[in-house]
């Protein structure tokens, strides 16, 4: 499994609404950053509208990935059928071997025979490609439906992408995803985070960290993955400081020794 850093490692540094920097990093920047930290893999998220690039810019974003030798991945959220096969072939372009999608988007929630039948209708297309679905946890869906999306679809060219924390608002733990979610795992998203108690210690908070300085037991979940997931794409919740400059700063630095703890894991 290769270590990977992802346009939603630095999302401060991108850009979210109300929260913009005068100068956004690029889909560039973060190859630069790639090789600043010497990742073998960069996915660009949902955070990052490439479906708005001409053909001509991911080429030209392929080259200088290729220069650094750099796999990509890409990610989208709001799986439309014309959203799938339209990231489906950016994917190709790009010369992606996962598409990593979360299946609810802006007035886009589609109940379960839905998603069974939006996946039924690519899949042959996924297959000619040789390119595998990923289906992140995220949100709404709970793991056991996410298994069932899974081997309903009848192909080895679907599976899941495990995020390690967007299943909390579920109330679904780490055990559980790692229990349900890992022996389908195409590609993992690695957040750090930790749970307080408010002083009051009426309700708790939870918040992002630097990886291994929270509650994540990543290497049981390095070991417990399937051996199809060839990547481990790191992603933060960077808490934020009282100015964007600052913040952004923050998160590079979480980043850089965030990203070093997980390829030392890897290696190990």
């Amino acid at each position: 499994m290769e270590a990977g850093i992802s346009s939603n490692t630095f999302t401060w540094a991108f850009g979210m609404p109300g929260n913009r920097p005068d100068k956004p990093m690029t889909v560039f920047n973060l190859i630069e950053m790639a090789i600043s930290m010497e990742a073998k893999v960069i996915q660009i998220a949902d955070n990052v509208p490439i479906e708005r690039f001409t053909d001509q810019e991911l080429k030209e974003f392929k080259y200088f990935a290729d220069q650094a030798d750099l796999k990509i991945e890409v990610g989208a959220k709001g799986m439309t059928n014309d959203r799938l096969r339209q990231y489906l072939n950016i994917a190709h372009l790009l010369g992606s071997e996962i598409l990593c999608f979360a299946i609810d988007g802006i007035d886009f929630i589609p109940d379960m025979n839905e998603i069974h039948q939006i996946i039924k209708t690519v899949v042959p297309e996924f297959e000619k490609l040789g390119i595998t679905l990923a289906i992140e946890n995220h949100e709404r869906l709970f793991a056991r439906e996410l298994v069932e999306i899974v081997e309903k679809s009848g192909s080895s060219r679907v599976g899941i992408c495990l995020d390690t924390i967007n299943s909390i608002q579920l109330g679904e733990g780490i055990e559980t995803l790692i229990r349900l979610l890992a022996p389908k795992t195409v590609n993992l998203h690695v957040k750090e985070y930790f749970i307080r108690p408010f002083t009051h210690k009426m309700g708790f908070v939870i918040e992002g960290a630097q990886l291994g300085k929270g509650m994540l037991p990543l290497s049981e979940l390095i070991s417990r993955v399937s051996p199809r997931c060839q990547s481990a794409i790191l992603e933060q919740w960077t808490t934020p400081e009282k100015t964007l400059l600052e913040t952004i700063q923050k998160e590079k630095k979480w980043a850089e020794e965030s990203f070093t703890y997980l390829k030392s894991l890897l290696k190990d």
